[in-house]
């Protein structure tokens, strides 16, 4: 197949109002393909999926985070309080503060805190970027290895995107190492290199390189730097997500399940046998309801029969403030 397919079907009233189309792409633990459908072995950027890959770069450089703090370094975190002083936490590792951070200013992902965060007069602020705790990080591994973070021909520019010393520009010696990474764990060269929304680099792969990465560390030993990033993500599925998310309600509850999502309806996921998941929605992040009943379905297709799959597999659809249909699995999947 050459183009995307229909995955989930919005059914309202019985009737189906409307699809969204997208590819899959299920690889086995050698790294080989097992099942696909969509278009899975074109460049596409994976977005925040990367960064359990990143965080193995900067493990590999000397990054000296274990637990909650590693689990953080992957994460797209909500921005909850215990993000935030984790993010605070691993920059105070460096001997700097949040003033270090190259992330662009926003307000706390999770509702609830950004309502409290706009009820306290608080503007958008740089540590309440999702990216913020993968920042520190780099900020943290850089400063280590006696590279430089900042450039200071470019720091004070609002409209200058990377100087040679910037901890996220692609030739940085950190940002070498994690694309090194990246390769190294997709089995595939990267294809292109674009500027991610956070302001850092952005590798492209197959949707085939992705799976394979999550296969691998799925099913990496405790011991290598692989395990360790899975094992953080497992143990502290809030920390690499949120409290309340999805990602991490799934981690909870499928023994050795390993997944992170990205933007553009981009989601990841490998299974303790080595399995590998990867899948992008074609319609984005517009809405992310489809991603996750993609990825129960496609958990299901594999064997995976713990409740929660049930619970994430069907989602309503609203009307008059009662559940009059769902967002469920094509015929495709079902």
């Amino acid at each position: 197949m050459t183009e995307p397919v229909i995955l989930a079907d919005v059914v309202r009233s019985d009737f189906v109002e409307g699809h969204h189309r997208g590819s899959v792409v299920v690889t086995n633990p050698d790294g080989t393909v097992a099942w696909s459908v969509g278009v899975t072995a074109e460049p596409m950027f994976p977005r925040s999926s990367n960064k359990p890959m990143q965080s193995l770069g900067m493990l590999r450089n000397g990054l000296p985070l274990v637990d909650e703090l590693l689990a953080l370094s992957g994460a797209s975190h909500s921005g909850e309080q215990f993000h935030l002083d984790g993010v605070h936490a691993i920059l105070a590792k460096a001997g700097l503060d949040e003033s270090a951070l190259r992330t662009p200013p926003a307000y706390p992902v999770d509702e609830t805190d950004w309502d409290a965060w706009i009820r306290a007069g608080r503007t958008p602020e740089r540590v309440a970027m999702n990216c913020s705790g993968k920042h520190a990080a780099k900020i943290l591994t850089s400063t280590l290895n006696g590279w430089p973070i900042h450039d200071p021909a470019t720091e004070n520019d609002p409209h200058a995107q990377w100087g040679s010393d910037d901890y996220r520009s692609p030739n940085h010696p950190l940002q070498r190492e994690i694309r090194t990474a990246i390769e190294d764990s997709a089995g595939e060269k990267v294809s292109y290199v674009a500027v991610d929304g956070c302001g850092a680099p952005i590798f492209a792969l197959s949707l085939a390189g992705l799976a394979r990465s999550f296969g691998l560390f799925a099913a990496a030993a405790p011991d290598t730097y692989e395990g360790q990033v899975a094992k953080a993500f497992r143990e502290f599925p809030e920390y690499a997500s949120g409290s309340k998310r999805d990602e991490a309600e799934l981690i909870r509850g499928v023994p050795g399940l390993f997944c992170k999502v990205g933007a553009e309806g981009v989601y990841a996921a490998g299974l303790a046998d080595g399995r590998g998941i990867a899948m992008k929605i074609e319609d984005g992040d517009g809405v992310k309801r489809a991603r996750q009943v993609v990825m129960a379905a496609t958990l299901r297709r594999l064997g995976v029969d713990e409740p929660v799959i049930e619970k994430h597999i069907a989602l309503p659809v609203l009307g008059g403030g009662v559940q009059v249909g769902s967002i469920r699995p094509s015929a495709l999947l079902a």
